[in-house]
């Protein structure tokens, strides 16, 4: 790999983060639109995540039953690779249904392999117009896919790890706290959200504090959770209070309102939220 490009990991606290980069690298090396990442399920081949640079071909999510795929070309090739200058002419990819809706051309997959060498899924890469590739692109792009197939696994234990870390400590009855840590990116906004919705109807709250004491924040933005999180317990009728702003989160602020605009109650710690909703808390002696 070239040295222009310093992938060191201690820049990317986010795995996604990292995926987009590897991404970007591939499509300039290969000179192609979109570069992607797929995972085979029971019956379909599903993208998890992709760049596309100058036109939006392969969004994220998207879903081809497995029969019907490049993906399946890949998994049973010999090589563990699959490459086209052109798929609409050649005889095996022009008749697939995914080629007409598509429309591209260019084309070049790998498999995805865990640690065991079993296949889960593929590392691909593809463009509208024709685009041979030579054998050194090929293990160009068996090279990454060794790095990717890493990533992914990191990032399902760090999916497992945020489902089970959404801390919610109940103070009083009707009364819970959220203390936010760490990187909370859009998978695991949508676990935060849910889970707090659902502890909060299970439980009767009424008032429910969000801690950002612990927040990293990534790429200069808040989380959007944060603002979903707030306008949601609002619609259920439950009083949202944000205490722990750092210092980091006030300055951001300053420069994009993004909690003064969501006229929120605030608290510099849990005793003042506490004192806001009429409790207090003291200190009993032996």
């Amino acid at each position: 790999m070239s040295d222009e490009y310093n992938l060191n990991n201690t820049q990317y606290p986010s795995l996604y983060e990292a995926s987009q980069t590897l991404f970007r690298i591939i499509s300039e090396r290969l000179n192609v639109n979109t570069a992607y990442v797929t995972r085979r399920g029971k019956n379909e081949m599903t993208v998890l995540s992709s760049f596309n640079d100058r036109e939006d071909i392969i969004p994220e999510g998207y879903s081809v039953e497995y029969g019907g795929t490049y993906c399946r070309m890949i998994i049973s090739d010999e090589n563990s690779a699959m490459t086209t200058p052109d798929l609409t002419k050649n005889l095996l990819t022009s008749q697939l249904e995914v080629t007409d809706q598509l429309g591209v051309k260019g084309f070049l997959g790998v498999t995805l392999r865990d640690r065991e060498g079993g296949v889960f899924g593929t590392l691909c890469v593809m463009d509208q117009d024709e685009r041979s590739f030579s054998e050194e692109d090929i293990q160009y792009l068996h090279s990454l896919s060794g790095v990717l197939s890493h990533m992914i696994e990191l990032d399902q234990v760090s999916y497992n790890m945020a489902y089970l870390n959404v801390p919610i400590i109940p103070i009083t009855p009707g009364v819970s706290v959220l203390s936010v840590q760490g990187i909370v990116d859009s998978r695991r906004s949508d676990i935060i959200l849910s889970h707090v919705l659902q502890y909060c109807t299970d439980h009767q709250v009424h008032t429910f504090i969000i801690d950002l004491s612990g927040l990293v924040i990534l790429n200069d933005q808040l989380p959007q959770a944060l603002s979903d999180l707030a306008q949601a317990l609002r619609v259920m009728g439950i009083r949202p209070i944000i205490t722990g702003i750092t210092p980091e989160i006030a300055k951001h602020d300053l420069k994009h309102a993004q909690l003064t605009t969501l006229h929120i109650e605030t608290a510099r710690s849990l005793e003042q939220a506490m004192a806001l909703i009429g409790f207090s808390l003291t200190e009993t002696t032996n």
